[in-house]
């Protein structure tokens, strides 16, 4: 038996087979080539709808698709492992927009944009991080003044995914002494704009943007909760976004390492295969080991959440998966560089590309030193970030 099928149901493998031969079809002949022009194919959010991805564990009366979270992370998992720029579309769309959505949202809410959101007809995209604060969210500059019954927004974003084909903006505002409060934003909106970000070291098939709100008017009804509770709207998100990077930092791992493997059993020099090397056995060990301790915390993540934890209660696994897949992902990727020389520094093979996709997986969504921040004030009691 495949040591990745070791614990899931008929049904997560099945998720996860699907996702394996979409990967292998239409996305991995064409990452290289996404990589250079640095963009995806417009067709594959519509694609990834049309197969359920962007409807996973959304309720199915809004168009989304029955799944438990262990199904999203192996489904996320095998994305990475084919192009991260894939599985950030569906992280960031279905995980931290759709979701928060589905867990926050009114009625009328759900109903304009989740069966969107689930099809691929719209995307999403998540407004939290600015061009000055990063890691230290409560600090944003965004602002949301009241105008009678509508809310008036200025302020920008920075390095948002999705931010250039979005449809909506979940974005986050100070609003006044309430505190912050989250907004729906049509991207379409007068004074709404989204510039692309280029020239990034991985992660080039993403749209990447800086988002700009110059008097942004967005009516009562687009507040995403209640006022002042925008800052724990975003922190639950994370922590249930922390699993879908951990599982797609997972796949990336085992897609570098997969590709070194194939490399050392066909390269041969002094007369045999690479592989028969130790030095070069000792770097494959190394990253299946690592892989499989990552895979595992990650998977434990996602079955706390399906076990009825709310993202408060399982945020440290979800930090700890993070923090170490994302790392593992670093590892292996430099490994699988290494086990290839110098035809791993040319984008004719993917070892360049998967190391420089692991690098980001190290930022975003909280940094690792954030994430061994938070693992220690769960052990301690006491926040070093206060």
């Amino acid at each position: 038996m495949d040591q990745r099928d070791f614990g899931l149901s008929e049904t997560q493998r099945d998720f996860r087979a699907l996702a394996r031969d979409f990967v292998e079809k239409e996305v991995t002949p064409h990452a290289r080539d996404w990589d250079r022009a640095e963009a995806v194919d417009p067709a594959i959010p519509r694609r990834l709808g049309e197969l359920g991805f962007l409807g996973l564990t959304l309720p199915e009366g809004y168009g989304g698709v029955p799944a438990d979270m262990l199904s999203y992370a192996v489904v996320t998992e095998e994305l990475g492992r084919g192009d991260s720029s894939v599985r950030g579309i569906v992280s960031v769309s279905l995980g931290l927009v759709a979701k928060t959505i589905a867990a926050h949202g009114t009625e009328e809410q759900k109903e304009a944009w989740l069966p969107r959101l689930a099809t691929g007809e719209s995307l999403g995209c998540f407004g939290l991080t600015e061009p000055e604060t990063g890691s230290d969210a409560g600090s944003l500059r965004t602002r949301a003044r009241r105008d009678g019954d509508h809310w008036v927004i200025d302020g920008a974003k920075m390095f948002i995914t999705n931010g250039t084909v979005a449809d909506v903006a979940l974005t986050f505002a100070r609003t006044g002494d309430e505190g912050i409060t989250a907004f729906l934003v049509p991207t379409d909106s007068p004074g709404f704009t989204a510039t692309a970000v280029h020239g990034k070291l991985g992660l080039r098939g993403q749209a990447t943007a800086e988002l700009g709100y110059d008097g942004v008017r967005v009516p009562d009804s687009a507040r995403l909760g209640e006022v002042g509770k925008g800052l724990g709207i975003a922190l639950g998100t994370l922590s249930r976004g922390r699993i879908s990077v951990a599982a797609g930092a997972v796949g990336l791992a085992q897609g570098a390492l997969d590709a070194a493997v194939r490399y050392a059993t066909e390269r041969r020099q002094f007369g045999r295969p690479v592989a028969a090397f130790q030095l070069v056995q000792e770097l494959l060990a190394e990253s299946e080991v690592e892989i499989r301790a990552a895979r595992l915390l990650t998977y434990q993540a996602a079955r706390m959440a399906d076990a009825g934890a709310t993202p408060k209660q399982y945020a440290t696994e979800a930090s700890i998966a993070k923090y170490h897949a994302s790392e593992t992902a670093v590892k292996v990727s430099n490994n699988c560089l290494q086990t290839f020389g110098g035809y791993g520094y040319i984008d004719e093979y993917p070892a360049g590309r998967y190391l420089r996709d692991a690098r980001v997986l190290t930022l975003y969504e909280g940094t690792s030193q954030v994430q061994k921040l938070l693992i220690a004030r769960a052990l301690t009691g006491i926040d070093a970030m206060t």
